[in-house]
């Protein structure tokens, strides 16, 4: 019996360590994303490396497989849905800025689109790996059920984007929602596309001084919508500014 109630006593030891572990593991890289979030430049750009590094330091030291990230064919064709319902939130969005008025297309047709929102595209992906890849796993280990992890996950992402007052609220219910699909589908590319689809409605249909053209954090207060001071001309909408974290 004694021997029992040692055993008992050193998995609960373990258990506990391993909580801490995961607790430093979420704590340091997300609080260096708030750094970087809240800290002006040029001192952002340093952080920014900062942070990046101890991510890739944790992905590279806790790496499994690539199963475990959601980056493979297994589910994809079953999950593909998610990026078909979000071309279709995409189209009414798009049909009800047309009517209000409010689309800004850049210039340059097809070629000038992709131009101007590849490199958010790319960034949208890898926020959906940082949310499913490395937040979500930890948040897992952290609490009781797997909805309860997946609510954490969303609460984190979606404080990484305050004060932004469009997208706090739009990260939590997607982060959520991806989170939860993630978890039953592990694959992460069909999540990725609906992100960035998703992502690029809101800065093609909302106009700059409403969202501050996506921007979070400091950004978000120190952003200056520019005053014409001739007549109104179409100008090339701003890329939205990736924030650390997935964002819609």
């Amino acid at each position: 019996m004694a021997e029992a109630i040692a055993l008992k006593s050193n998995v609960a030891g373990a258990s506990a360590q391993s909580r801490r572990r995961i607790l430093l593991e979420l704590a340091i890289p997300y609080g260096l994303i708030l750094l970087v979030i809240w800290t002006p430049r040029p001192l952002q750009k340093l952080l920014w490396w900062v942070a990046a590094a101890a991510i890739v330091a944790i992905f590279w030291l806790s790496f499994d497989r690539m199963k475990q990230l959601g980056l493979r064919t297994a589910g994809f064709f079953r999950s593909l849905w998610i990026a078909g319902a979000a071309l279709v939130i995409a189209a009414i969005a798009v049909l009800a800025a047309v009517l209000l008025h409010t689309l800004h297309l850049p210039p340059g047709g097809l070629i000038g689109f992709i131009k101007t929102y590849w490199a958010y595209a790319l960034w949208a992906c890898v926020q959906q790996l940082l949310l499913q890849g490395f937040f979500l796993p930890r948040c897992l280990g952290l609490t009781k059920t797997s909805t309860s992890a997946a609510l954490l996950a969303a609460v984190l992402f979606s404080l990484a984007h305050l004060p932004n007052p469009l997208l706090t609220p739009v990260t939590l219910i997607w982060g959520f929602a991806a989170c939860l699909l993630f978890l039953q589908y592990r694959n992460l590319y069909p999540l990725a596309i609906a992100h960035a689809i998703m992502g690029i409605a809101i800065a093609i249909t909302i106009p700059g001084p409403v969202d501050h053209n996506m921007r979070v954090g400091l950004g978000y207060l120190t952003y200056h919508h520019p005053t014409r001071l001739t007549q109104p001309q179409f100008t090339k909408p701003p890329s939205p500014q990736p924030s650390p974290l997935p964002q819609p």
